[in-house]
């Protein structure tokens, strides 16, 4: 019998607190991502709350979340470091290079991924791509600069597109865009940063993840950065 989708996410969030428990102490800080994997990673997280002292949210869902279980949630200034980032990815590559930002979080994400030791990505095996870009790219802009940025990324082969009624934690649009397939994002990330009021592109490339923890219908597996092989947990 297949297993659905959620089947999938609730597979692959299980087997991430599982990979993360040897790093919980008394006094560790856990990175927590925003999405539908990460909700069920939270959960997950909240059997073992006793066993790390706090997290850190990349949105107000992820940190309403955690706090209702009971997890006391910090804000990313009272945090030096954290040994471990857990967030689910719109795609991911072979190369662990990331599409993140379907849900909007994608500055916190970052900023709070930055932080951290290691990254552990969360996914079911539809978000395993070989090239990056079937998924829009989201862009988080500030509000004057949403047409001049949409002008720059047309120059680049994109085609952006505010998304309507949506406004992030940050106060700021987002645009989507669509038209961008690449096997290596790093130089488009960099080059989409340097543009003149974008706060945060979507590309997680010159910053991959650690380690990718997928769900598939043989079984849930990981994918590291060296050596780049499935293999079951």
């Amino acid at each position: 019998m297949a297993y659905s989708q959620q089947a999938l996410k609730e597979q692959v969030a299980k087997a991430a607190v599982e990979y993360i428990l040897p790093l919980l102490s008394p006094t560790a800080v856990i990175g927590v991502g925003t999405g539908s994997t990460a909700d069920l990673f939270i959960d997950e997280l909240a059997k073992h709350k006793q066993q790390f002292k706090a997290a850190v949210a990349s949105s107000e869902r992820s940190a309403k979340r955690l706090a209702d279980h009971g997890i006391l949630v910090l804000d990313l200034n009272e945090v030096e470091s954290m040994p471990v980032y857990v967030d689910g990815a719109d795609e991911i590559n072979a190369q662990l290079q990331m599409i993140k930002g379907g849900g909007g979080a994608l500055t916190r994400e970052k900023m709070v991924a930055s932080v951290a030791e290691r990254f552990v990505c969360i996914v079911d095996e539809s978000k395993l791509v070989e090239r990056l870009g079937a998924f829009k790219l989201p862009i988080e802009v500030l509000p004057m600069a949403i047409n001049s940025v949409s002008r720059q990324i047309e120059k680049l082969g994109g085609v952006a597109r505010q998304r309507v009624g949506f406004i992030t934690d940050n106060g700021n649009p987002i645009i989507d865009v669509e038209g961008f397939s690449v096997e290596d994002a790093r130089e488009l990330e960099s080059t989409i940063n340097q543009i003149p009021g974008v706060v945060c592109c979507g590309f997680f490339a010159l910053s991959p993840a650690t380690i990718m923890i997928i769900g598939t219908q043989e079984g849930v597996k990981q994918l590291s950065h060296q050596p780049l092989s499935l293999q079951y947990l």
